[in-house]
């Protein structure tokens, strides 16, 4: 889905060139496909209350120096959406940290790629423990729509919001 200046005005980016269009694809999983594992990092996410605004904190599985950034989302369409990032110090994000909202953990699986698209496969942890789930990243959507459902998934969830990090956060694991 093309995303032009208008678009990107009435979902509150007045300037295009600050965003990333990211174009993505989720499947229900019932495992992780641990054979296909390059590396792992914890995700912890933190969505704000009443906001379009996530926080990061990406830790490798093993060790190693978390990320940690400030995101904000805006769906253009159920496979389409335009962020803008900011990496934040240890000090800013738990300031940040300190704001109304829900936290959800993750580990994230990325694996080797998949007719070279990057395919990553994600294991919830307590609320939502139990929920697997993999996405791939597109760089365009003709990429998108000719890339074939991973051999390990179960159904395709691309289309049902509920299944979006803060449809989850908020409503727990679709019944």
């Amino acid at each position: 889905m093309d995303v032009d200046a208008d678009i990107a005005a009435a979902l509150g980016w007045p300037k295009l060139k600050y965003a990333v269009i990211e174009r993505e694809r989720r499947w229900l999983c019932d495992a992780v496909p641990y054979a296909r594992v390059v590396s792992a990092e914890v995700l912890t996410d933190f969505y704000v209350a009443g906001t379009r605004l996530r926080l990061r904190s990406a830790v490798p599985v093993g060790g190693g120096e978390a990320k940690r950034r400030l995101a904000r989302k805006a769906d253009v369409g159920p496979a389409t959406r335009l962020i803008t990032s900011i990496y934040l110090s240890e000090h800013e994000f738990a300031l940040l940290s300190g704001l109304p909202g829900k936290t959800l953990v993750k580990v994230r699986h990325h694996l080797a790629a998949i007719d070279g698209v990057a395919v990553s496969v994600d294991r919830f942890e307590g609320d939502l423990a139990g929920l697997v789930l993999a996405e791939a990243e597109f760089e365009s959507d003709a990429q998108m729509a000719a890339f074939p459902a991973p051999d390990f998934a179960l159904g395709e969830v691309t289309n049902d919001p509920r299944y979006s990090g803060g449809c989850l956060v908020e409503h727990g694991v679709p019944v």
